[in-house]
C-alpha cells in the first residue's frame, strides 16, 4: 500500500471575487469592482495582449477569492497583482524553476522528518512509547499553507499560474506542452486554506487510526476449532491483511484447508460486527472460540460471555469523517472528502468510478468464472471465495516450502535490499547501472504492520519498502508484500529522478502505482526461478486479475457508500455507522456477489482494514487492476524495464491523458473483461 503525502491537502477553487465566498472562516474583502478595476489596470499596463488574457482574468479572479482583510485593503490586493504579476515569458519560467527547487525543497525536508519521526511506530523494534505516538502523529507541515499565504508566496503562485479544473484539464491538456503542464500542476498548489490546526488534527487522526490497525493481530495459534481443537500454528495475523492472505494459502489442503477458511471468515465476521472479545486482540493470553465466541484463560478458566471490543473499529472511522469535516469548510471547491478522494485526488469522478465497478460487477463473465472456480474445487462457493487464489502460479506451490526458500534468500533486511532488489530488476530488463541506481534511492526496513512504500519527496533522500521479516527472515507472505511495494519504489523514483519538471513528479493517482506494483507482484515467482511454461498462463493471469477486481470492487464500494452516508447522518453515533457499514455491506453482497457465493446477507466486504486507516483509499485499488491489465497487454513481447522507462516519466498528467500516452487507449474495461471471457474458453 501506497502512503499518500499530506502535503498537496488544498482542493480545487474557482471562485470569482463577486460570489464573496467564505474562506478560512472570513469574508473575502475583494468585490466585484475591485477585480474588475485590478484587470482594468492591467490593461492599461499591458495593452491588447491575448497571450496574458486568460492567465490574467484567471489568476485576479481566484486571488481574490482567497485575499482577506488580514491581507490587506482592497486598494493594497490591486497593488499586490499589479506588482507580482510576471507578463515576461522568460521570467515567468525562472520563476517556475525556482518554486520548484524551493518547492522541492520544503517538501522533502518535510517528508523526511515525518518518515523520521514515525520509524518507531512503522518500523519493528521495541514496542513504541506514548511519547513516540505523539510524534508520530504530528505533522511538520501543518503550517506550510499558512506561511505561505501570510509570506504572500501563495497568492504570487495563485496570480501567476491559476488554477485549471479537472474538466478543463481533460479538454485542454491534449494540446499543452510539457511546460504548460507543468504551470498547470504549479496552479493545484494553493487552491484553498487549511489552518494549521485543522491539518494537524487530521494527521494526528490518522496517525492514531494507522497504530490502531497496525497492532491489530490475531493470535492465531490460539483459535480453537467447535471441538476445542487447535488447527494453526503459533503466529500473529494482523487483520485484514493477514486473516486473508492465510485464507488464500489453505485452497490445496482438502477438507483441513476448509475448516481453517471456514475459521478465519468467522473471525473475521466477528471483527466487523465487534463482537470480538477485546483481550483476544494482539493477545496471546487467551484460547478463542469464534464460533461459540468464548475464551479460556491460562489457568483454563472458560469465560462464555467476554468483554466485546466495544465499536472502537466503527469510533476510529467516525473519528476519520469528524476530522475530514473540519477540513471541509476550508475546500468550498470540493467541500467534502469525497469530493477530494475522487474528484482531486484520483481525478476521477465518484460517479464515473461506480459506473465502472457496477459495469464490471453485473457482468456475465462474472457468472461464468465464478462457474470455472467451482469446478475447479469440486464444491459450491462460499463467501471468503471472493479470495479465491487458484488462477496464481503459486496456488499448485506449497508456501512452507516457498517460505523456506525466501528464508534462505533473504534471512535480514540487507539481503534482500542488496542481493533480491537488484536481481529483480536485472530479470526485468534493468541495465546493471539503473538498477543499481534504483536500490541505491530504496531503504528496506522490517515492517511492524502489514507492509508499505513511503515515497520520497526529494532527490538527496530515498524511498522507503517496509514488510514483516521475522527473526528467521522473510517468510513468502513477507516476499511477496515486499515485490508488491517495490514495484511502488521503482514507480517512485523514476518519476522523481527521470521527470522532466521536479512539479510533474509522481503519477496522476495512486491506483497508477499500485498498477506498477501489481505488474511486480504477480512475478514474484519468475523472480525466485519458477518459471511457467503453461500454455494456459496468460488465461490464469487474465483470470486472477478478473476476480481480483470482482473482489476489491465490492469493498470500494461499500466504503463509498458509507462515507455517503456518514455526509447524509453526520450526527451518527459508532454504534449507528457499525449497523449501516454492516448494511450496506450486505446490499453490496446481495447485489453482485450472493448469487455466486452461496450466502445471502453476508458482512465479509465491511473487513478491510483500508476503510479504517486510510479513507476512501479502496477505489485505487481495483481502479489500479484496470489500469494493470491495459498495461499488462502493452507489455507483451517488450521488454518490462524498456517500457516501464518509457511510460512512467510522464508523471503527474490526469489519468486520461496518461493512459494514451501509455498504452494509447483511455482508462476503461472492457480489454479485461472480453479477456476474461476468452480465458474462460480456454480452460
Amino acid at each position: 500500500m501506497k502512503r499518500i503525502s499530506t502535503l498537496l491537502l488544498a482542493a480545487a477553487l474557482i471562485l470569482s471575487a463577486a460570489s464573496c465566498k467564505k474562506n478560512n472562516n472570513t469574508m473575502s474583502n475583494i468585490d466585484e469592482s475591485c477585480v474588475k478595476s485590478t484587470l482594468d489596470a492591467f490593461h492599461d499596463k499591458y495593452g491588447d495582449r491575448p497571450d496574458l488574457q486568460d492567465r490574467l482574468t484567471r489568476g485576479v479572479q481566484q486571488a481574490a477569492a482567497l485575499w482577506t482583510a488580514e491581507d490587506g485593503t482592497p486598494a493594497e490586493f490591486q497593488e499586490f497583482c499589479l506588482n507580482h504579476f510576471v507578463a515576461d515569458s522568460a521570467a515567468l519560467q525562472a520563476m517556475a524553476d525556482q518554486l520548484e527547487r524551493n518547492m522541492e525543497s520544503l517538501w522533502g525536508c518535510f517528508n523526511k522528518m515525518t518518515v523520521d519521526l514515525n520509524l518507531p511506530i512503522h518500523v519493528d523494534g521495541p514496542a513504541p512509547t506514548e511519547l513516540d505516538e505523539l510524534f508520530g502523529a504530528y505533522d511538520p507541515s501543518a503550517h506550510f499553507s499558512a506561511d505561505m499565504f501570510q509570506q504572500k508566496i501563495a497568492f504570487i503562485v495563485v496570480l501567476n499560474f491559476p488554477f485549471y479544473t479537472l474538466e478543463e484539464k481533460n479538454t485542454l491538456g491534449k494540446d499543452w506542452s510539457r511546460q504548460q503542464w507543468a504551470y498547470a500542476r504549479l496552479g493545484d498548489l494553493f487552491t484553498a486554506r487549511v489552518p494549521a490546526d485543522v491539518q494537524q488534527q487530521l494527521t494526528a487522526q490518522l496517525s492514531g487510526a494507522d497504530n490502531y490497525i497496525s497492532n491489530y493481530n490475531i493470535m492465531m495459534g490460539h483459535l480453537l476449532d467447535e471441538q476445542g481443537n487447535k488447527i494453526f500454528p503459533d503466529m500473529a495475523l494482523i487483520t485484514h491483511w493477514g486473516l486473508r492472505d492465510e485464507l488464500k494459502t489453505h485452497y490445496n489442503e482438502g477438507d483441513e484447508g476448509l475448516a481453517k477458511q471456514r475459521m478465519i471468515y468467522q473471525v473475521m465476521r466477528r471483527i466487523i460486527d465487534q463482537s470480538i472479545p477485546a483481550c483476544v486482540i494482539n493477545n496471546a493470553d487467551y484460547d478463542w472460540n469464534p464460533f461459540s465466541n468464548t475464551i479460556v484463560g491460562k489457568e483454563g478458566k472458560k469465560d462464555d460471555s467476554p468483554a466485546r471490543e466495544q465499536d472502537v473499529r466503527y469510533q476510529t472511522f467516525l473519528d476519520n469523517f469528524h476530522a475530514m469535516q473540519q477540513v471541509d469548510k476550508y475546500n468550498p471547491g470540493y467541500p467534502t472528502a469525497i469530493a477530494r478522494a475522487f474528484d482531486e485526488g484520483m481525478e476521477v469522478s465518484y460517479e464515473e468510478i461506480e459506473r465502472l465497478f457496477d459495469e464490471f460487477c453485473s457482468s456475465e463473465q462474472v457468472g461464468e468464472v465464478a462457474k470455472l472456480i467451482e469446478a475447479r474445487l469440486g464444491r459450491k462457493l462460499e463467501p471468503f471465495d471472493i479470495w479465491y487464489d487458484g488462477f496464481k502460479s503459486r496456488s499448485t506451490l506449497n508456501e512452507d516450502d516457498l517460505s523456506a526458500l525466501t528464508r534462505r534468500l533473504y534471512p535480514t533486511r540487507e539481503a534482500f535490499a542488496t542481493q533480491g532488489m537488484p536481481s529483480i530488476l536485472r530479470q526485468l530488463g534493468f541495465g546493471a547501472e539503473k538498477a543499481n541506481f534504483i536500490c541505491s534511492h530504496v531503504t528496506v526496513d522490517p515492517s511492524r504492520g502489514a507492509g508499505h512504500a513511503w515515497e520520497s519527496n526529494m532527490r538527496t533522500d530515498n524511498a522507503r519498502l517496509r514488510t514483516r521479516i521475522g527473526k528467521d527472515g522473510m517468510d513468502y507472505k513477507g516476499y511477496n508484500i515486499a515485490v508488491h511495494e517495490f514495484g511502488h519504489n521503482v514507480e517512485q523514483t523514476i518519476t522523481l529522478h527521470d521527470v522532466d519538471h521536479y512539479i510533474m513528479k509522481g503519477v496522476p493517482n495512486t491506483a497508477f502505482t499500485e498498477a506498477l506494483a501489481f505488474v511486480f507482484q504477480t512475478r514474484d515467482l519468475d523472480f525466485l526461478g519458477y518459471k511457467n511454461d503453461d500454455p494456459k498462463k496468460e488465461a490464469m493471469e487474465t483470470l486472477d486479475i478478473f476476480w481480483g477486481c470482482y473482489e476489491i470492487m465490492g469493498v470500494a464500494l461499500v466504503d463509498m457508500y458509507s462515507w455517503h452516508w456518514l455526509y447524509e447522518h453526520p450526527g451518527a453515533t459508532a454504534a449507528e455507522l457499525k449497523e449501516q457499514v454492516i448494511k450496506i455491506a450486505q446490499e453490496v453482497w446481495n447485489k453482485y456477489y450472493a448469487k455466486y457465493l452461496g450466502e445471502e446477507d453476508s458482512p465479509i466486504l465491511a473487513i478491510y482494514s483500508h476503510m479504517i486507516d486510510s479513507p476512501l483509499y479502496l477505489a485505487n485499488y481495483p481502479y489500479g487492476h484496470i489500469i494493470q491489465f491495459q498495461l499488462e497487454q502493452q507489455l507483451k513481447g517488450k521488454v518490462v524495464a524498456d517500457e516501464i522507462q518509457r511510460i512512467y516519466p510522464a508523471g503527474r498528467l490526469t489519468p486520461q491523458h496518461w493512459m494514451r500516452h501509455a498504452v494509447g487507449t483511455e482508462v476503461s474495461t472492457q480489454p479485461l473483461l472480453t479477456a476474461a471471457a476468452e480465458a474462460v474458453k480456454a480452460l
